[in-house]
């Protein structure tokens, strides 16, 4: 993963391997990519994906041989970084490229806009068709950018849906064609990130720092909970066909 510099606006390239699967490795990276952009005071950020994919959720191989405690305090790390994406104090727009499901559709929900590509692929959180609950970062940032009545469909249905329905139903606010959805993006968070610097980030702060206090008073009893339904064995089967249909994939 990468950040470079298009005329005033950040953007930050996630290319970790073919899915930009979320792994321990893929968060670290993404804290130093966030750090450089802080350092850097870009007046806004752009994130976006590679090859069909913004980012396919958790790295389920690489967390397969993990036990409980150490699931609960991954959780917990990805709940961190989560929050620092949704807590920048400049303006954020997600450029989804491509497959948004769990993880990857949770980090979209960190933007403060999302512009999504026309095309055929899927968006949505897709955890409780895996037998497996959303953390609190999850469920508070998406009701903080979702209407009541999508929040249904989306978290408790468990729908994976295509980008008109993803911008129907919220998960993203406008759609372009693909070859436009770069440009875009950047258009899109250079007219955020000329807004007056200091009266956006108290705005933003003022509707988001609730949000986040939620999650950061509940995180280790919440990462705990969420560990429980992972290790459930209706969870674990529903893994192990996930993980099998992934090897015939390769």
């Amino acid at each position: 993963m990468q950040l470079e510099r298009i005329g005033e606006v950040a953007i930050l390239r996630m290319r970790a391997g073919k899915a930009n699967a979320i792994g321990s490795p893929w968060l670290a990276r993404m804290d130093e990519l966030i750090d450089q952009a802080a350092r850097a005071r870009s007046p806004a950020l752009v994130i976006t994906g590679h090859e069909g994919f913004f980012s396919a959720g958790l790295d389920l191989p690489s967390l397969a041989s993990l036990e409980r405690e150490e699931m609960a305090g991954f959780i917990a790390s990805f709940a961190h970084t989560m929050l620092r994406i949704f807590e920048l104090p400049f303006p954020v727009v997600a450029a989804v490229n491509g497959h948004a499901v769990a993880g990857g559709c949770v980090l979209s929900l960190q933007a403060d806009r999302r512009i999504a590509a026309e095309g055929d692929f899927l968006i949505g959180l897709n955890e409780v068709r895996l037998g497996i609950g959303l953390p609190g970062v999850v469920l508070e940032t998406l009701r903080c950018q979702l209407a009541t009545p999508s929040l249904f469909p989306v978290a408790v249905e468990g729908r994976l849906v295509g980008p008109a329905e993803a911008r129907a139903l919220g998960l993203v606010d406008e759609l372009a064609p693909p070859e436009r959805l770069e440009a875009r993006a950047l258009e899109r968070a250079a007219e955020l990130g000329a807004l007056p610097r200091e009266a956006f980030a108290e705005m933003k702060a003022a509707l988001r720092a609730p949000v986040a206090h939620r999650v950061r008073d509940g995180l280790e009893a919440d990462a705990r909970r969420w560990a429980a339904t992972w290790f459930s064995d209706d969870a674990r089967e529903l893994r192990k066909k996930a993980l099998e249909r992934l090897s015939r994939k390769k």
